[in-house]
């Protein structure tokens, strides 16, 4: 009985140990969803609507020669397919820079790749958060911008709300993750449930999204009737 013990208890701990963990992360979850809105897109709001297998399908249908703004830089990579796809007019890069993973040194990095673009002023690197930043540009400023921040439901629905007065009248603002949890299962996004949102209260359509297995879908929208 004590020989039966010692192989099986520790067995029998760690599944109690597992199924207290699930219990807690499943309420947590709970707690989480509650705390989201959910708002449905009409049919209005998707008759325009077009799939793309990537996010890079996605950049070679934006404006070129515009205005853009990148919230949420990181390294750079994206921007980098920016300026080449694009060839904007002028690219403002917008980031904090201010955790462990998004520290000071990528901006430094960001700051060294992007050197001459910086001194020529095709690039404007914008120091801070998105929504306190984004007081610095004028209205019916940019052509579009695209949002890879936070994810959360409520940074995605505030930058949505204080951005779209910044893009002109026929201006889009597009953005990465729209889905519902990030890749490692762990952390809620909330860019799906603020984006139909925001298009239903403002009346704006989803003109874009991107269908790749391999990364996260991004999305488009613009006002209706553009």
């Amino acid at each position: 009985m004590v020989f039966r013990m010692t192989i099986f208890g520790p067995k029998i701990i760690k599944k109690s140990i597992f199924k207290l963990f699930k219990r807690k992360l499943l309420q947590l979850r709970k707690q989480q969803e509650e705390k989201i809105p959910k708002y449905n897109f009409t049919d209005q709001l998707l008759e325009n609507a077009k799939l793309l297998p990537s996010r890079l399908d996605l950049l070679r249908l934006l404006p070129e020669n515009g205005i853009v703004a990148e919230l949420g830089v990181d390294q750079g990579h994206f921007s980098k397919l920016i300026l080449k796809e694009c060839k904007p007019k002028k690219l403002h890069l917008v980031d904090y820079w201010g955790t462990n993973k998004y520290n000071q040194k990528k901006r430094k990095s960001v700051e060294e790749t992007f050197d001459s673009e910086i001194r020529s002023g095709k690039i404007e690197i914008n120091l801070g958060l998105s929504v306190e930043v984004v007081n610095e540009f004028p209205d019916q400023y940019f052509d579009w911008v695209y949002i890879d921040t936070g994810h959360s439901y409520k940074v995605t629905y505030q930058e949505l709300v204080d951005y779209r007065n910044k893009v002109k009248e026929n201006g889009i603002l597009t953005g990465h993750d729209f889905v519902r949890w990030s890749r490692d299962g762990f952390s809620r996004f909330g860019v799906i449930e603020a984006v139909s949102e925001f298009c239903v209260k403002y009346d704006w359509e989803l003109i874009y999204l991107t269908m790749e297995n391999d990364n996260n879908a991004s999305f488009a929208i613009q006002r209706r009737g553009q």
